[in-house]
């Protein structure tokens, strides 16, 4: 509280250019080292960040200098590193999913409690302008007490444009577990946690076809169901329809949708951290653009860390590890609904998180409407 956050990142892949670009704007945030399974990642890092160096990943789990480990590894080691770092004393902060599975999950977030560290998760998308906005419009009574929401996320396929698409295919990928955690965690965000979910999921084909890359016409198996289907049951009585699918071509629907008694939003894709929300109030003849109202303005990845810099120690992060949970075991229970064509409840929950105020929160952001 009141100095930079010292940070140290484990995993140098392609989505940490979008953490240092944000790095470099936040003072909350002092960036130390980086460590990588291929030096040659990290090092490429330290030379192009002034005052960070390259380390390996048992150095930085042992450097007095870090605080807090940002975990930018492949999803199927998040647990691992994430018990690793808790272990050296570090607190974490995770790309999603905050581990594979939530037995692996709970035993995370049951070491930082023992070890008296926090632990944060992406995605924080939901911190931007976009979501908040939406969330104050709803906390301002504006479509009256949520009836039920609708969250649409529609590609025809990853293989289309990625060069190595294969994970998304097997077990542990699939449009749920791949773009869920950003939906299920901005209806959290909006309308609570959930009690209750039932889930449907099928696939309409047996491999794809790699559309670009070296592999290019390659065949890759589909081992997962790629279109999923659920309803989420909020602990408000608000009720949550999930369309995701890697099998339809488009749609015309808004990403998230909240109807109320009074009205409804039309919500940004929460994939982003702006965007317009647009109301349709009881009565009006048009959809309306509502002012920017909340969120951090202009922000991007890694606001998140610079959130939870900024939380009182022994206190809940908005882009918490509890939340983080949450959300990946109502992911899991609407996979176990499909398979087993019953309703599952929801063990965990989560506390809906604090509001952001319309914050300028990076050294460089401008307000704007």
């Amino acid at each position: 509280m009141g100095k930079p956050l010292k940070v140290g990142i484990i995993g140098c892949g392609a989505i940490i250019a979008q953490y240092l670009t944000n790095f470099r704007r936040l003072d909350q945030i002092e960036l130390v080292a980086v460590a990588d399974l291929d030096p040659a990642r990290a090092e490429a890092v330290a030379r192009d960040y002034d005052g960070v160096r390259a380390v390996s990943v048992e150095e930085l789990l042992a450097a007095d200098d870090v605080e807090l480990v940002l975990n930018l590894t492949i999803p199927a080691a998040h647990g691992e590193v994430a018990l690793k770092a808790i272990a050296a004393g570090k607190s974490v902060y995770g790309e999603k999913p905050l581990a594979a599975a939530t037995a692996e999950a709970r035993q995370v977030l049951a070491a930082a409690r023992e070890a008296g560290v926090a632990v944060g998760c992406a995605p924080d998308t939901v911190l931007g302008t976009g979501i908040q906005t939406a969330r104050k419009a709803i906390d301002d009574g504006l479509i009256g007490a949520p009836v039920s929401a609708t969250a649409t996320m529609v590609t025809p396929g990853h293989e289309r444009w990625h060069p190595n698409p294969d994970f998304y295919y097997q077990p542990g990928g699939g449009p749920l577990l791949d773009m869920g955690p950003y939906y299920v965690t901005a209806l959290v965000t909006l309308l609570g946690p959930v009690v209750s979910v039932m889930g449907a999921a099928s696939h309409t084909r047996n491999e794809r076809t790699i559309g670009s890359g070296p592999r290019q016409g390659e065949r890759v198996p589909v081992d997962i169901d790629s279109h999923v289907t659920g309803v989420l049951v909020h602990a408000s009585g608000a009720l949550s329809t999930l369309f995701m699918s890697f099998d339809a071509v488009k749609s015309k629907s808004s990403n998230i949708e909240i109807h109320g008694e009074l009205g409804s939003l039309a919500v940004p894709d929460p994939n982003h951290f702006d965007g317009d929300v647009q109301l349709f109030p009881l009565g009006a003849d048009a959809w309306e653009t509502l002012p920017v109202s909340a969120g951090y303005v202009d922000s991007g990845r890694g606001f998140g860390i610079a959130d939870l810099a900024s939380t009182p120690p022994g206190a809940e992060p908005r882009a918490g590890g509890t939340l983080a949970y949450h959300v990946l075991d109502i992911m899991e229970s609407v996979l176990e609904s499909a398979r087993s064509g019953a309703a599952v409840s929801i063990q965990s929950t989560a506390e809906r998180p604090a509001a952001v105020e319309l914050t300028v929160l990076s050294n460089d952001a401008v307000l704007s409407n």
